[in-house]
């Protein structure tokens, strides 16, 4: 590992670069690095204490979270087609038409539930905001499905490595 990168992960500034990755993958802005290696890659490379799985599951929930509240305010605020004509939103009519029915069909209950499942997480995040849904309860909503999400990532990571050295 560079010596740049081993300072870098030993100083602390980790744990705020980790936060903005989080950002940027909870505002669905991470299209190069899958969203499920993020949590055992930060153990991997933090290691896994009690207290960095703690820290690495806070700074995922807080981050990703504040990603999504944002890209649900902008598409409270823009709407379906102004989001769906910028180049950074990389989610098809189609695909935006099958999750603005998941919304329409179960509510507000989805956000968590799409939170915490692979290949959905955040995609409910745009239904939501033009479905004009409270920002808070929102924001508790994508929470709590992150937390689910991401505390089960870390115990695979902490519980496979347990049982593999």
């Amino acid at each position: 590992m560079p010596a740049w990168l081993e300072s870098l992960l030993a100083s602390e500034y980790a744990l705020v670069v980790l936060f903005a990755v989080f950002v940027l993958e909870g505002a669905m802005l991470m299209y190069f690095m899958p969203s499920e290696l993020i949590v055992p890659g930060s153990l991997l490379l933090f290691g896994h204490s009690v207290d960095t799985v703690v820290a690495v599951l806070a700074v995922a929930v807080l981050g990703a979270t504040v990603g999504q509240t944002a890209l649900f305010v902008v598409a409270q605020r823009g709407g379906r087609e102004w989001l769906l004509q910028k180049r950074w939103f990389r989610v098809s009519e189609e695909r935006l038409d099958k999750f603005d029915g998941w919304f329409d069909r179960w509510g507000q209950v989805v956000v968590p539930v799409s939170n915490s499942l692979l290949f959905t997480r955040g995609m409910l995040t745009v239904p939501a905001g033009l479905a004009e849904m409270d920002v808070r309860r929102f924001a508790l909503l994508s929470a709590v499905g992150t937390l689910v999400f991401e505390s089960a990532l870390a115990a695979l990571y902490v519980f496979g490595v347990d049982l593999l050295w």
